[in-house]
């Protein structure tokens, strides 16, 4: 597929997983959620290796990467950003979370010496300006704890991290689809392990709406959307994949629109906009020299 068509599944799928992440948190704890969640993307995963016939030895130094990538990726950056959302408003954590794009920037040039591309700064000043226009009614500390905060910019930190580190498991030679798929398992067993730790009431959810949400959070929201991300991620590079997480937010209150009657004020409709040109102002084409 184009890249094109990578970034915008992996947008368009990340916004609607919004709505089913509430879904499946009103049914059993936080981190049970997440780890129901991965447990299947895992489960999923190997099965589709397996029929494939891609399943295949990795080295030990493989696989040293790949617990990296579940703990940074599929683990430790949900639990902190759950956390957070348990007392933030959803507003204020999209504005944090849409920093994404700058995080990769700094660690991208931190960790790999990768000089981010000169338009990602005005680009993605439109687009967390934007995010906090969309935002603007809900924009606001409310319950908000210095502790939720640091929940939000570490949970976006370790995403962040867990971009860097998909390179590195590139570069250590280890296809997409298997990379993913014993990521994901490593992330299941530090999730499950945090579990035990913490004491969770092991539920298992009986409504309807519980499963069909970690089905699509699970298939489409960690399995499609993570591959088609981690491939934007290997094409264009980090800091300019991490604008995805600006436009997510656009996708999530279109959906509300239509499931819960959201309406678009102007601000909404300014932030909107300057989002998606925060997106051409990253991704034009310089004009030709004749």
């Amino acid at each position: 597929m184009p890249i094109a068509v990578h970034y915008g599944l992996t947008v368009l799928i990340w916004g609607l997983t919004w709505t089913a992440i509430r879904l499946q948190v009103e049914a059993a704890p936080v981190d049970l959620s997440v780890f129901y969640r991965f447990v299947m993307a895992a489960g999923v995963a190997l099965v589709v290796l397996v029929l494939t016939r891609r399943l295949q030895r990795l080295s030990l130094r493989q696989h040293g990467w790949l617990v990296l990538q579940g703990l940074t990726l599929y683990s430790v950056n949900f639990l902190l950003i759950y956390r957070a959302a348990e007392s933030m408003t959803s507003g204020l954590l999209a504005v944090v979370f849409s920093l994404a794009a700058l995080f990769n920037a700094f660690n991208g040039w931190l960790w790999l010496r990768a000089r981010p591309t000169p338009r990602l700064y005005p680009a993605v000043a439109l687009g967390v300006s934007g995010v906090a226009l969309l935002f603007w009614h809900d924009l606001e500390l409310g319950n908000a704890t210095g502790a939720s905060i640091l929940f939000a910019l570490g949970g976006t930190f370790w995403f962040s991290m867990g971009n860097l580190v998909s390179v590195r498991v590139r570069q250590a030679g280890v296809p997409l689809l298997l990379a993913n798929a014993w990521a994901m398992v490593y992330g299941a067993l530090i999730l499950g392990a945090w579990c035990l730790f913490q004491g969770v009431n092991w539920v298992w959810p009986s409504s309807a709406s519980f499963w069909g949400a970690t089905v699509f959070l699970a298939v489409p929201g960690s399995i499609i959307a993570f591959y088609c991300y981690i491939t934007v991620i290997q094409t264009l590079g980090a800091d300019r994949a991490g604008y995805a997480t600006v436009l997510f937010p656009v996708v999530a209150l279109s959906v509300s629109t239509w499931l819960e009657g959201f309406e678009w004020t102007a601000p909404a409709v300014a932030g909107a906009a300057m989002a998606i040109l925060g997106n051409y102002v990253l991704f034009r084409r310089p004009a030709r020299v004749v």
